[in-house]
C-alpha cells in the first residue's frame, strides 16, 4: 500500500463523573506523548484512515466520531514513503478527529508502550505536539456547546 500525502489525528475521549477524559499515548520509540496518529493509505479518505488507525493502534472498533476543524501542516520529511509523493508536495495536512469510546481499556499496538486516561485540562501539559493541543482545545469547546 502507498502512503497518501496526509496525516490523521484521533482523540479518544469519554466522560467519567461528568469530567472529560482523553487518552494520551506514549510512543515506543521516544519520549513523546500524543493522541493516535497515522497516515492515509492509497485512496482512503481521512475519516476512514482515522478509523483504521484507531483500530490498529488502540483496538477501537466502535464509537461516536466527530470531525474537527483543526488542521496542521507537517513537513514531508517526517514521513516514510514521502519519496513517492509528487515533488511539489512540501507539507502535508493533518486532519483531526475525536471518538467517544465506552470503557477504559485499549489493546495498544507496538507503536506505543503505554497510554493514560487523563483529564482534558491536564493533557495539554503532557502532549508533545502543538497540533494535538489545538485539536484538544477545539474538542473541549465543541463539547461545551
Amino acid at each position: 500500500m502507498a502512503r497518501a500525502p496526509y496525516q490523521v489525528l484521533v482523540i479518544p475521549y469519554r466522560f467519567q463523573s461528568g469530567e472529560l477524559l482523553v487518552a494520551v499515548f506514549s510512543r515506543s520509540n521516544g519520549n513523546v506523548w500524543q493522541f493516535i496518529a497515522g497516515g492515509g493509505e492509497d485512496r482512503e479518505d481521512p475519516l476512514s484512515a482515522a478509523k483504521r488507525e484507531a483500530h490498529e493502534e488502540a483496538g477501537i472498533r466502535d464509537g461516536s466520531w466527530l470531525a474537527l476543524d483543526s488542521k496542521a501542516s507537517i513537513p514531508r520529511g517526517h514521513f516514510k514513503g514521502a519519496e513517492h509523493w509528487r515533488s511539489d508536495i512540501f507539507v502535508i495536512p493533518e486532519h483531526s478527529f475525536a471518538v467517544a469510546v465506552e470503557g477504559d481499556v485499549f489493546a495498544i499496538s507496538w507503536e506505543h508502550d503505554q497510554y493514560k486516561w487523563v483529564p482534558a485540562l491536564v493533557a495539554p501539559r503532557m502532549l508533545t505536539f502543538d497540533s494535538n493541543r489545538v485539536a484538544l482545545w477545539e474538542l473541549t469547546e465543541r463539547l461545551k456547546k
